[in-house]
């Protein structure tokens, strides 16, 4: 039987790869600061959000409060205070991103995301590096393909 016709259409991951140029530096630093930012409006919200759910249970509350409002009042505290956590940790995230991008020396090479993409394969083909193929862009202009297409 003649095996040489065979053809699979096959998945790989791309690696999209930045060549750090100024543009491409202030780019990023502009992006990382508005998501900076938002987060910093989500904390602000969330403790007016949380001020106002804990004024409101209060207002409705016996006086002095009862055990059943303490309760509640420290499950919004709580809450409150596990989303400020996750908020706050993206920030530091956000703000070590920020501190790396500006450090980086221009024409370097930095992975800038991934892409899927297909390809064929038939009989004889080297597997491996059909899979390990990346594209360097340089300002969002493609300038290299790299690795077997």
């Amino acid at each position: 039987m003649d095996f040489s016709n065979q053809q699979l259409l096959l998945k790989r991951v791309v690696n999209i790869k930045a060549i750090v140029t100024s543009v491409w530096k202030e780019e990023m630093q502009q992006h990382l600061q508005a998501q900076i930012n938002q987060l910093d409006q989500q904390l602000q919200q969330l403790d007016m959000q949380g001020q106002r759910a804990i004024a409101e249970i209060q207002k409705q509350s016996l006086q002095p409060p009862g055990p059943q409002t303490v309760q509640q009042v420290e499950n919004i505290q709580l809450q409150i205070n596990e989303k400020k956590s996750e908020l706050l940790e993206q920030k530091n995230q956000l703000l070590q991103n920020l501190q790396q991008v500006q450090i980086l020396e221009l024409d370097q090479e930095v992975n800038q995301f991934q892409v899927e993409g297909f390809f064929r394969a038939e009989v004889g083909d080297n597997i491996i590096n059909k899979m390990q193929v990346e594209i360097v862009m340089r300002d969002g202009v493609i300038e290299e393909i790299r690795g077997d297409v």
